[in-house]
């Protein structure tokens, strides 16, 4: 069991049954009362957010997650199938549970699975990923002086806003998958 000092931001918590990521936390003491923690918590089965006060003398329940390695397969309408590198299980993901995170989900990659019990409830990408440009527009000769940027299409399908005039098709940039921007030029 938790107490209310160890609630941290990262740390999994069990509320009624479910698992819920410490998101934001701010402790505070009254005058004679106990310590108080305010938290803001994020669901990791729904991804719906809830504010909670835990108080002094109470304790919290750690969630059980763990993280496993997995292969992405490859989508299937709304559906996106993966395979456990351990037991070569298949298992699905839907768009609405990936998120943002489908853009950058190429055929074949490994990736790091969370699972809460034996059900998978969340998909961790690596922070930066090397990906290639299948579409954009040219860029002018002289136009890279003026520091201007142009959209492009990644091998994914998943369109970055804003990309040097200098990058071309068949190049291939950094992209940072938390945001969705573009970070460099591969080298």
């Amino acid at each position: 069991m938790l107490g209310i000092t160890d609630l941290k931001v990262g740390k999994t918590i069990q509320l009624d049954g479910q698992p819920y990521l410490i998101v934001w936390n701010q402790h505070s003491k009254q005058a004679r009362g106990g310590g108080v923690m305010k938290t803001k918590l994020k669901n990791l089965l729904t991804g719906n957010a809830l504010e909670r006060t835990f108080q002094g003398a109470e304790s919290i329940e750690p969630a059980e997650v763990y993280f496993r390695k997995s292969q992405y397969l490859y989508a299937s309408g709304e559906d996106y199938e993966f395979m456990d590198q351990e037991n070569f299980e298949t298992f699905q993901f839907t768009a609405k549970q990936l998120g943002d995170k489908k853009e950058f989900l190429i055929d074949g990659m490994d990736v790091d699975v969370q699972y809460f019990g034996d059900q998978p409830i969340n998909l961790q990408l690596p922070p930066k990923m090397t990906l290639e440009v299948t579409y954009t527009d040219p860029g002018v000769k002289g136009d890279t002086a003026t520091g201007g940027s142009k959209p492009a299409t990644l091998e994914t399908g998943f369109v970055i806003k804003q990309v040097p005039l200098f990058i071309n098709i068949g190049d291939k940039i950094v992209v940072n998958t938390d945001s969705g921007e573009y970070v460099e030029r591969a080298k």
